[in-house]
């Protein structure tokens, strides 16, 4: 009699825990915290004012943005402003799984008689198709239209033929004057499966975490990261619109975006926040 009385109590902890628990878009909140995101040293320089030694190649058309969005997400955003094809594709210490899309570096070489010497600022928003060439700590392969804002006038041409060019990079912030923070919705949403690109984040430019707060709650729902810089819920529950959503910049700065996305949604659809980072 004691033995079932025992196990009638456990059973009821167990139901009233998971009651009181709030519910992760997917999964628990305790398994998504179990692995925290650390940074490898490659992308570490922001904020140090150091430079780091990397290489750097260029892909897709001469003058052009890089391809077709990249691994990011991005689409065909990397080719407009505010990308406007200053972008680059970066290796694994620098894409880092997709977590470092967005992020900012000023990229400057000296290596090549054609190189000014002088930084120019690109995006993160593809993962790097080489990854990184022997001896290199990090690989940017930049668009053609980035690399040849490295050389001097008039040779452009003459540094993008330079095959690897020895560069050194740090990490720095994003601006975007006057543009806010922006998210597209994936093709493949519906009421019960919700994926978004984020992207135009000033500051950090990248993202460690993001939360989904639903019309009538009071919670937050961490969504999961899906691949680039795109992030989803599906907890296996109807979503109720608007959405808020919380996120958590790559140095842990948060900034809440209220009812950004409309009870309306739709799949495809694009919702630009009236806020960005400062």
């Amino acid at each position: 009699m004691a033995e079932t009385c025992t196990l009638g109590l456990l059973v009821a902890l167990v139901v009233l825990s998971l009651l009181v628990s709030p519910i992760a878009c997917e999964g628990s909140s305790r398994k998504l915290a179990a692995k925290p995101l650390v940074k490898p040293a490659a992308s570490a320089a922001y904020g140090s004012g150091g430079w780091l030694a990397a290489g750097a190649t260029y892909y897709g058309s001469p003058n052009g943005d890089g391809g077709e969005g990249g691994a990011c997400g991005y689409q065909t955003a990397v080719g407009l402003p505010p990308f406007s094809s200053m972008i680059s594709a970066g290796s694994t210490p620098l894409f880092l799984k997709g977590l470092g899309c967005g992020a900012c570096y000023n990229v400057m070489c000296s290596s090549h008689k054609a190189c000014s010497g002088k930084p120019v600022t690109v995006v993160i928003t593809d993962l790097s198709p080489g990854n990184l060439y022997p001896g290199e700590p990090a690989h940017f392969d930049m668009s053609g239209t980035a690399l040849g804002a490295m050389a001097k006038p008039g040779k452009a041409d003459q540094l993008r033929n330079g095959g690897v060019i020895r560069v050194q990079y740090k990490r720095v912030p994003c601006k975007y004057p006057g543009v806010k923070i922006t998210f597209r919705v994936d093709q493949g949403s519906n009421p019960f499966y919700f994926k978004t690109l984020i992207e135009f984040q000033n500051g950090d430019g990248d993202l460690k975490a993001v939360a989904l707060k639903q019309a009538g709650s009071r919670s937050w729902m961490p969504m999961a990261h899906d691949w680039g810089a795109l992030w989803r819920c599906n907890n296996g529950q109807r979503l109720r619109g608007p959405f808020s959503l919380q996120l958590t910049s790559g140095s842990g700065r948060k900034l809440l975006v209220n009812n950004v996305i409309p009870a309306n949604w739709s799949p495809g659809g694009t919702y630009r926040s009236l806020v960005n980072y400062p």
